[in-house]
């Protein structure tokens, strides 16, 4: 059974950054699979099925979707140190919530302008550029994006808020990092590091570039260089992971074995067909078969993601 944990990802993105960060907090080994920042993606989606979202994390043959549960799975790999403090466990959660939902599209709002665009892609071809952005209109359809005007006052103020909190703490619920302080990290790393010609929206926010450089100093844990074949290799090789005693939960009136679909709520709106062999208090599992990766188990929360059946 192979324990490894691969991380598809690639350098730029920002809820990838989310993971590596944990990563290393956990000081966990882990190997580095880089995959396309836009379509077309044929070595993750011989793994997910559709799902086309960054990153994924693959242990074996089970694969794991969504920077919520990879969270979750890491805490579990490795429990020291914990990600979810016990007499924080519901507020980092909610925190982590926001954090990677409003707090994200504000800052991305934001980075996005002309000047951050403009750094963003100074060493690509135009083409890059342009390919990257209609890929990204895409996943975004039928999504309301905020304009870089609405998002600059709501930016500034959550950056306050964010500077409340760590003028009072090293991090942002105490003397340790949680959850909640790579959730918020994450978009604010964008900023300062991928598109630094608006990063000046730091400059009223001196504890925040502080808690940053306390978090940056984390690192990425232990890394090695994997390449998409193996990786596919390696789920091919391997059998999904057995659910244990989980329990049953049936909001949707669909049976267990049943053939089904999970899409994401808004953002990346593929959905994944499989069949469904476990829908539990917090996650929902697709087995399904790929000509190249083999059986696999594909995992989602289920905050954020719709189940539907596959039949009408």
């Amino acid at each position: 059974m192979s324990t490894e944990l691969i991380l598809h990802h690639y350098p730029a993105s920002p809820f990838a950054e989310k993971v590596r960060m944990v990563l290393g907090f956990k000081q966990l080994p882990w190997k580095s699979v880089i995959i396309p920042s836009v379509m077309p993606k044929p070595d993750v989606v011989a793994l997910t099925g559709g799902y086309r979202r960054t990153p994924v994390l693959q242990i074996g043959a089970d694969i794991y979707c969504d920077t919520s549960l990879i969270c979750e799975v890491l805490d579990h790999t490795q429990p020291e140190p914990v990600l979810y403090p016990p007499h924080l466990k519901g507020v980092s959660r909610v925190f982590a919530q926001w954090a990677d939902s409003t707090l994200f599209w504000t800052a991305m709002a934001w980075n996005m302008q002309p000047k951050g665009l403009a750094t963003l892609f100074a060493r690509l071809p135009p083409e890059a550029g342009s390919a990257f952005l209609d890929d990204r209109k895409a996943m975004s359809v039928n999504m309301t994006r905020l304009r870089t005007q609405d998002a600059a006052p709501a930016y500034r103020s959550y950056l306050r808020r964010i500077a409340h909190m760590v003028e009072e703490h090293d991090f942002l619920f105490g003397a340790e990092p949680c959850v909640a302080d790579f959730a918020a990290y994450h978009p604010l790393w964008f900023t300062r590091v991928c598109t630094p010609s608006v990063a000046d929206v730091f400059d009223h926010v001196p504890a925040v570039l502080e808690w940053m450089d306390r978090m940056a100093a984390l690192g990425h844990g232990r890394m090695e260089k994997f390449n998409a074949q193996d990786a596919i290799t390696v789920a091919a090789g391997a059998e999904p992971l057995p659910h244990m005693s989980a329990v049953f939960q049936d909001d949707h009136g669909i049976a267990l074995g049943s053939e089904v679909t999970v899409a994401p709520e808004s953002f990346g709106p593929e959905a994944t067909p499989g069949t469904l062999v476990a829908a539990t208090r917090t996650r929902y599992t697709l087995r399904r078969e790929d000509p190249r990766a083999g059986v696999v188990n594909v995992h989602f929360p289920r905050i954020g993601y719709v189940l539907r059946s596959a039949t009408p």
